[in-house]
C-alpha cells in the first residue's frame, strides 16, 4: 500500500468525497493502488480500464473524432477519460492514465509518453481546484516501471489537488481527527 494512496484515501474520507478511475496503460493498478487501503470502500466508486482506443469513446465517452485525429496518447484524451469515469461512476472525483508503456511507440508517441489527469468538483473557495488538471509525463525505465510511475504521479496529482482545496480549518479538522498525521 503506497502512502499516497493511503493519503488520497484518508482525504477524501473525511471530505465525504468519492473517487473512480480510468486506466488505460495502467490496466488497473490505480484502482489496485487505492483499494489495497483499509477503508477505501467508503471513498472509492469504481474503476474503467478502457486498455482498447474504441472502449475509451463507447464507455467514458471520449470524443471519437479526438482520438481518430490524435490518438489515445494525448492530454485532451486523459482529460475527457477522468471526466467520463467521474461521470459514468458517479463520483466527486475522477483520475486517469494514458500513455505508452512499451515495448513500442503508439499513436506516434515514444515509449515513456503518459498523460495523467483529475477531474473534480468546481472549486468554490478562490485559489481552489476548477474541474479538471492534466500534467504530461516523460517517464524512463522498462514497462514496469513506467507503469508503476505512472500510477504514483497521477494519485500525487490528486493527493495535490484534494490537499490544495483544503482551507487552514478543514486541515486542522482533518489532523484532529486521524491523530495528528
Amino acid at each position: 500500500m503506497s502512502s499516497t494512496a493511503a493519503d488520497v484515501v484518508r482525504l477524501l474520507t473525511v471530505r465525504g468525497e468519492t473517487l473512480a478511475v480510468a486506466e488505460s496503460l495502467t490496466g488497473g493498478m490505480v484502482a489496485s493502488a487505492i483499494t489495497a487501503v483499509p477503508g477505501a470502500s467508503k471513498a472509492f466508486r469504481g474503476s474503467v480500464t478502457a486498455y482498447a482506443t474504441e472502449l475509451k469513446r463507447e464507455i467514458l465517452g471520449v470524443d471519437g473524432n479526438l482520438l481518430a485525429a490524435r490518438g489515445a496518447v494525448d492530454p485532451q484524451v486523459a482529460a475527457q477519460m477522468a471526466a467520463g469515469a467521474r461521470k459514468i461512476l458517479g463520483a466527486d472525483w475522477g483520475i486517469a492514465t494514458t500513455g505508452v508503456a512499451g515495448p513500442d511507440a503508439q499513436d506516434g508517441q515514444p515509449v515513456g509518453t503518459v498523460f495523467v489527469a483529475v477531474d473534480g468538483p468546481l472549486g468554490t473557495l478562490e485559489g481552489s481546484a476548477c474541474g479538471g488538471k492534466v500534467e504530461a509525463l516523460r517517464l524512463n525505465g522498462d514497462r514496469a516501471e513506467i507503469r508503476m510511475k505512472s500510477v504514483r504521479s497521477v494519485l500525487a496529482l490528486l493527493l495535490g489537488e484534494l490537499a490544495g482545496e483544503q482551507t487552514g480549518n478543514e486541515r486542522a479538522q482533518d489532523t484532529e481527527r486521524n491523530g495528528g498525521f
